[in-house]
């Protein structure tokens, strides 16, 4: 009988963490929904559930002729895609280089990205920007492309290694004795296999770009090239601005292609997740 009893107290305190989290989680997402939902520009009228909801502010973001959102929202989406497709092939082109090859240098070079990984990106600020005058690369998406990549490299390349040595190399070695070169071995063999891991890497790459502001605000100088985090600061920030149930609304519409890329590769993220930290 004790036995029973203390597995339903186990589940109900289990229960209860999960409301809290939920809560925790929910409690500002229906918030920010319900601000973007109420009439007029300031947040300190706004309720939760508005009596009388508008969509007047989502349409305002729309409206070419007096925001840029639809611009912002695209530079987002391109910047982050470019980021990811390209963070996937080097990092894929690296972990593999890494998990398969034995060279010079190859211990200094991961503990290099082991280091690496630890310094954020934003507390390199003043030599990022520098590069980018030198290089001519301020205010182009192509230089905030070109940091982002650099940025994920380390990290992502430790995710993926830690996959890829859970995958015998005998299947390699097999391959390699029918005939089949290095790059076939990769794009026939491992990588098909990799899916879960590269599944993760891509979410990853996708989600730090799409929601990066620090980086995003020192490189780009034009409204027009301005990101949806950048351009929505502005929006709120302007001299006697008071655009926050616009920016509420604009919040909202961020989460959309996140959820969907994630959705997309929801069957692939747990286990890519854990495989790629259970072995280095």
């Amino acid at each position: 009988m004790s036995m029973k009893k203390n597995k339903i107290i186990r589940l109900t305190f289990s229960y209860v963490i999960i409301a809290l989290m939920s809560f925790i989680v929910i409690y500002p997402l229906l918030w920010v929904v319900g601000s973007s939902l109420n009439p007029g520009q300031s947040l300190s009228g706004s309720t939760m559930f508005p009596e009388n909801p508008t969509l007047d502010h989502y349409k305002y973001l729309f409206d070419l002729d007096k925001s840029n959102y639809v611009k912002w929202y695209w530079n987002s989406l391109k910047i982050s895609t470019l980021t990811m497709i390209l963070t996937v092939i080097t990092v894929s082109f690296t972990a593999y280089s890494f998990s398969r090859y034995r060279f010079i240098g190859r211990k200094n070079g991961l503990l290099t990205f082991l280091i690496l990984q630890m310094i954020p990106n934003f507390a390199a600020l003043i030599a990022i920007f520098v590069l980018a005058t030198r290089t001519g690369l301020i205010d182009t998406h192509l230089g905030l492309i070109l940091v982002y990549v650099g940025g994920q490299i380390p990290m992502n390349t430790w995710l993926m290694k830690g996959y890829l040595d859970t995958i015998p190399k005998e299947l390699d070695e097999s391959a390699k004795m029918d005939g089949a070169s290095h790059l076939r071995v990769f794009w026939q063999i491992v990588m098909p296999l990799a899916k879960p891991i590269v599944a993760v890497v891509a979410l990853f790459s996708f989600i730090a770009p799409f929601g990066d502001f620090i980086l995003a605000r020192i490189l780009l100088r034009t409204d027009e090239k301005f990101t949806m985090a950048v351009g929505l600061y502005e929006m709120v920030a302007k001299q006697f601005g008071n655009e926050f149930t616009k920016f509420a609304a604009g919040s909202v519409l961020i989460a959309i292609p996140i959820a969907a890329l994630f959705l997309m590769f929801q069957k692939y993220f747990v286990s890519g997740l854990t495989a790629g930290g259970t072995k280095g």
